[in-house]
């Protein structure tokens, strides 16, 4: 009889550390711990629904449903995000692009330019 109430008090202590540890864990800034890569994500998405909850953001203070403070702090925290995305989006673009036909091309830009600078000159 004695061995049943020690197993059920530690499975008493047990449970009741699961449960404080449920009820407490919204408290702390797990996101710091756990924080998942955007690479691993699909960026266009993560930009996407970032965008979405700054237009979100942006309507809400409009109805004054938030303060101009939390206003504040989320957009710039929000369009933080957006700019690490978008300059991850530019490097990998930049990395994937063929330097020498981006070459050719911003050469045939420049003398259609020219051309047309021409052209223009001509009808004065």
């Amino acid at each position: 009889m004695h061995d049943i109430s020690i197993i059920s008090m530690i499975f008493t202590a047990a449970l009741a550390l699961v449960c404080l540890f449920i009820i407490l864990s919204p408290l702390f800034k797990w996101d710091e711990y756990l924080h998942v890569n955007a690479k691993g994500q699909d960026l266009a998405s993560t930009k996407e629904a970032l965008l979405t909850t700054l237009n979100e953001i942006e309507f809400e203070y409009k109805m004054d449903k938030i303060s101009h403070a939390d206003y504040k702090n989320l957009k710039k925290q929000y369009e933080t995000e957006v700019a690490s995305i978008m300059k991850e989006e530019e490097q990998n673009v930049e990395s994937s692009v063929d330097k020498e036909l981006m070459a050719e091309v911003e050469k045939e830009i420049e003398a259609q330019m020219k051309s047309y600078k021409n052209k223009k000159g001509e009808g004065k």
